[in-house]
């Protein structure tokens, strides 16, 4: 059990998948847990979001990124999880830009705005990336770009924090089963090829992808620093 007791922690995107399961594990180890969401209330969320302080953010307007950091007086550790595709439209340029404005800009612009509270406290980035931050995902130009240039910004970010103690590190799930993916279900023919695809056989599920981002926001993880850890059930070996 990692303990994280008294440990503040923020969590964009945590009203769902990989975000909502991350969020549980930080408040099941003790921390006080903030979570984003792009809904008005925690009433309008199926999930029960009752253990964390819901912020309705969304990550693509700058002026809510602004007064999202702006009520964040306490931070260990911030996970930058929100994200998105643009499904059919990825190679429209509005499509495009809104894409990386979520996937990329909002992670360095609200990295950026909390970094003072992290130096404070020597805290811990994590991102969510993807197994498209080392592979192309067909059809999905500006999704592939995005998860690339997350891992990037980690790098940067690991660079600039290392002398103040603040360590950041990247998570890159391979297919995993939330809303996201939901539309594989539809196609089971499709489905099928995809999973062959793994050398697992199955998609993960967003319990798996949690500890591993507790972990490297973790003591036992304090000497690791700019790197990417890949959970994927082999994916990438292909």
């Amino acid at each position: 059990m990692i303990e994280f007791t008294g440990k503040h922690v923020l969590v964009t995107g945590g009203s769902q998948g990989i975000g909502y399961e991350t969020a549980k594990a930080f408040a099941d180890a003790g921390a006080e847990v903030k979570i984003t969401g792009t809904r008005a209330a925690v009433s309008d969320y199926d999930d029960d979001l009752s253990g964390f302080a819901y912020i309705s953010c969304d990550v693509s307007d700058a002026e809510q990124r602004a007064a999202l950091c702006d009520g964040i007086e306490k931070l260990d550790v911030l996970v930058n999880n929100a994200g998105l595709g643009g499904g059919e439209k990825e190679f429209e340029m509005e499509t495009f830009r809104h894409v990386l404005e979520v996937n990329l800009m909002a992670i360095h612009d609200i990295t950026n705005r909390l970094f003072p509270l992290l130096d404070q406290s020597g805290g811990n980035i994590v991102n969510i990336g993807s197994c498209a931050s080392f592979l192309s995902i067909p059809n999905a130009p500006a999704y592939t770009t995005s998860k690339a240039a997350v891992l990037g910004i980690t790098r940067a970010q690991a660079d600039q924090g290392a002398k103040a103690g603040v360590r950041a590190n990247m998570v890159a799930p391979g297919f995993i089963e939330t809303r996201m993916t939901s539309g594989l279900d539809e196609n089971e023919a499709f489905k099928a090829k995809l999973l062959r695809t793994i050398p697992m056989r199955r998609m993960g599920t967003p319990d798996e992808i949690a500890p591993v981002i507790l972990f490297l926001a973790s003591g036992g993880a304090s000497y690791i620093t700019g790197q990417s850890l890949i959970v994927d059930g082999g994916l990438v070996l292909h």
